[in-house]
């Protein structure tokens, strides 16, 4: 039998698995077979809004990108296998983490979906990370449900029900109102010990004064936790029509719990035991680095999340990753255009990022910030993209471009140097995945001279999270022959790969460190932008 008659076969009998994931800028569907590896896939573009000065996708938006996405994928399968699906082994959702997306009793979005980049939850931030003694960042679920309570929102009084958007799609699929562990510990804190959200915080939040004026129960607002690999509901009759607008996919498919970006990242880069990380960019860009105790001290710029088993996560999120350097290649095309010069956009993005390779280890003295929204870790309330420097700053396209790479990387460094430095946390292996890392070695070079640690790269890293809840709901098929996930991904499905990994330069390590310092030094440049651009 040759391999696309077997792949036919699997694609028929229903022995794949689906995994489709929203991302900030485009929600993709990945058709993995019985060997994980994709068979097709199907991506829909999309951009969020600000609207009333919050940055949301709407629903229509998002019904209609997941159709498509869908759609493309069911084309591509019948194009390239002659097949029509109808069966599907599993399927898992997963998307953005945190945000917040508030239902009544009858399943009516109370208000706009608040995403994870809104930072409008100062105060609730800071109030609960010291009730709590832990930190919640802006991002998270909480922060926003306390936010609107602090701000007397009357859609509190209506409030039935929480989630995430990837929680949302699997309710409307599934009728289940269930999330994943690593999704959920964006929402609410979690015990690692119960494998829950964590009892004494909830009482917590519960006994505030504005919580108790309005009887709430927070637990009872929020979705039940589950670990990856315990069943999570299947799609309905109804959640089949809503996915395949066709009609030919069969309702009963499996569904595995629904995850954060954050959870299929590890995933995606067999990232889910102690002593390993990853780091995810893309329009933001964050760093999962899985410990193995808890942290000495509550970091602000630290979110304590989970794998999507359940171990303690040390995750350094930043806002902004590489939306301005996008900005940046698009005024190269255009002046490429203006003098009727024809550059394909990989070539461009390659020709440009390779330009970051020979420029001077700290930029040549040239300051970027690539803040499109605000961002925590720096503490800076909205976005100013903006390019700084002194008129002897050794301004050439290489520095520009490396001073860019190196910016979309700065917040991220500040936090990595607390869990790395600060907390002395160890690091195995550090794993790069996200559009950052398509282009070979010059996001892999950039990285590790900013952690001072190898940086690899699997050849699946542009797969990204789809590929990853994929194998999360290939791990809901295969849970009984594999005891952990951490076994299921290294015996099923990456024995046998080969990571290309990159070892800082030193020179590059030192020129990342005068890079920083010029950073944190000027942030009340990029804060007075802020201030008076407006």
């Amino acid at each position: 039998m040759s391999i696309k008659q077997k792949i036919v076969e699997e694609i028929q009998n229903g022995e794949t698995s689906l995994g489709i994931e929203f991302g900030s800028t485009r929600i993709k569907a990945v058709l993995v077979g019985s060997d994980f590896l994709p068979l097709a896939s199907g991506n829909f573009e999309w951009e969020t809004s600000l609207e009333d000065g919050i940055w949301t996708y709407s629903l229509e938006e998002i019904w209609r990108g997941l159709q498509y996405s869908y759609q493309k994928l069911f084309a591509e399968v019948k194009e390239q296998y002659g097949v029509t699906i109808s069966k599907i082994g599993s399927i898992g959702f997963s998307a953005m983490m945190h945000g917040y997306m508030a239902f009544d009793k009858q399943g009516n979005l109370l208000v706009p979906f608040r995403t994870w980049r809104n930072t409008m939850t100062e105060e609730a931030s800071k109030k609960l990370t010291d009730l709590f003694q832990f930190n919640i960042p802006q991002r998270w679920s909480i922060a926003h449900l306390y936010q609107a309570i602090l701000n007397n929102e009357p859609h509190i009084e209506k409030l039935d029900f929480l989630t995430t958007l990837a929680g949302y799609i699997h309710w409307q699929l599934t009728d289940e109102k269930v999330l994943g562990i690593g999704d959920a510990s964006g929402m609410f804190p979690i015990d690692v010990n119960t494998h829950n959200y964590d009892a004494n915080m909830l009482g917590l939040f519960n006994q505030l004064p504005e919580v108790s004026l309005h009887s709430l129960d927070v637990e009872k607002l929020l979705p039940k936790v589950l670990l990856a690999g315990e069943n999570a509901g299947i799609l309905t009759a109804e959640g089949a029509k809503k996915l395949d607008v066709s009609g030919n996919l069969q309702a009963g498919i499996p569904i595995c719990p629904p995850e954060g970006d954050a959870g299929t990242g590890m995933v995606a880069t067999n990232s889910v035991a102690p002593r390993t990380g990853n780091v995810s960019a893309g329009t933001s860009i964050f760093a999962m680095v899985v410990l193995e105790k808890p942290l000495a001290k509550v970091h602000t710029e630290i979110d304590l999340v989970t794998t999507p088993s359940g171990d303690l996560v040390g995750m350094a999120h930043a806002n902004n990753g590489y939306s301005d350097v996008d900005a940046w290649v698009n005024i190269f095309q255009q002046f490429a255009e203006a003098i009727n010069v024809n550059i394909p956009r990989d070539l461009l993005y390659m020709g440009l990022y390779s330009q970051a390779l020979l420029g001077d280890p700290d930029c040549g003295g040239i300051l970027a910030y690539n803040y499109f929204a605000g961002e925590n870790i720096t503490g800076v309330s909205e976005g100013r993209p903006i390019v700084v420097r002194k008129p002897k700053s050794n301004f050439t396209l290489p520095n520009f471009m490396r001073a860019h790479l190196f910016t979309s990387l700065g917040a991220l460094k500040i936090g990595m140097d607390i869990l790395l430095k600060d907390e002395n946390v160890k690091l195995d292996k550090l794993l790069g995945h996200g559009g950052l890392f398509k282009t070979p070695i010059v996001g892999q070079e950039a990285l590790a001279a900013a952690v001072n640690t190898p940086v690899s790269v699997m050849k699946t890293a542009g797969e990204g999270g789809a590929w990853g809840i994929a194998l999360l709901a290939g791990y809901l098929k295969n849970r009984e022959t594999s005891s952990t996930l951490a076994e299921f991904l290294s015996k099923n499905v990456f024995a046998g790969y080969v990571a290309e990994e990159v070892k800082p330069d030193p020179k590059d390590v030192d020129g990342f460190e005068q890079f920083i310092h010029r950073y944190k030094n000027g942030i009340p440049i990029e804060q007075a932008a802020v201030d008076y651009l407006i």
